[in-house]
């Protein structure tokens, strides 16, 4: 059972929403007790929301059982310290059942992921939101747009589903954003930046606030630094930050953006809390050159931020 309201979720989601990693263990299954540390280091440096089943969870590479365990898993590791969202998607029946699930793990709220399918209608889009929230009564949702391509009428429809708190605006379309904001401003919805800490600013100047993160999985102090820096306008220490972390997010970029997931765990086995590898078609292991500048870099960065 949800421990925060809908009102406190959608408080809590102007802050940083962090998306945890799935550890798997060297025969490939998951073991989601290695989660604690993170989870517990996380919200010891203040992380305001924690979401299980997103995509630096690997949401596109497990199992449903998997993910059912997950959320389950991540809901008693939490333990109501803070609101977590459970991420649900792919085909309708697997949302609609894994949104279920979620709600008696103890979720707090649905995290929607834009459906991948290469036939997607605007009006489709809607009809498989509204499935959802019909499957998980009363449970906030939050909808994560990757892109806009649906159009801004769709996207303001979505935004107008009943229960729907938040959108995590993941598209490098500050204009859209604003745009966006200004049409449903009577509506109150958490919009979030779903670019993480490098476009936070942009999105901050749009209209949002909070920003999604995988990077709390390994400094989340960093992040809570940039989330200050942005709560308080200023700007200029906002990209100082960034730029500290910089390094850190070309090393995600690489390979077509298939290191993102990899550069988080690969810290993570060199921080001594190893959450095993990732699945294809993540790019594991790093590269050698890549994997010696991640080790320098997480020695410079593991002090405090300024």
């Amino acid at each position: 059972m949800s421990r925060f309201t809908p009102s406190e979720v959608r408080r809590a989601l102007n802050g940083i929403s962090g998306i945890l990693v799935t550890p798997f263990d060297a025969q490939d299954r998951i073991v989601p007790q290695r989660l604690a540390p993170i989870i517990d280091k996380a919200i010891g440096a203040g992380v305001h929301v924690l979401v299980a089943n997103g995509n630096t969870s690997e949401y596109y590479g497990l199992r449903y059982s998997e993910t059912e365990a997950m959320v389950q898993a991540a809901a008693k590791l939490v333990a109501g310290r803070v609101p977590l969202l459970g991420g649900v998607g792919r085909s309708v029946g697997e949302a609609c059942d894994l949104a279920a699930a979620s709600q008696a793990a103890g979720a707090d709220a649905l995290m929607v992921h834009q459906p991948p399918d290469p036939f997607v209608s605007p009006r489709g889009v809607v009809a498989y939101v509204q499935r959802i929230a019909e499957a998980a009564p009363g449970l906030p949702l939050v909808l994560y747009l990757r892109n806009e391509s649906i159009g801004m009428a769709a996207i303001e429809a979505l935004c107008r589903i009943p229960g729907v708190i938040g959108v995590k605006w993941a598209s490098p379309t500050p204009l859209l954003l604003a745009e966006a904001i200004r049409r449903t401003r009577d509506l109150d919805l958490a919009w979030v930046g779903g670019l993480a800490e490098t476009w936070a600013p942009v999105s901050y100047a749009a209209g949002a606030r909070g920003f999604t993160s995988g990077l709390i999985n390994v400094l989340p102090e960093r992040s809570m630094a940039i989330h200050a820096a942005l709560e308080n306008s200023d700007y200029a220490t906002a990209r100082q930050l960034i730029e500290q972390m910089l390094p850190f997010e070309e090393l995600r970029a690489q390979e077509s953006n298939g290191a993102n997931v990899t550069v988080v765990k690969t810290a993570l086995r060199l921080m001594d809390m190893d959450c095993g590898a990732t699945r294809a078609p993540s790019a594991w292991p790093m590269a050698p050159q890549s994997l010696e500048t991640l080790k320098v870099l997480l020695r410079s960065l593991q002090g405090p931020a300024s």
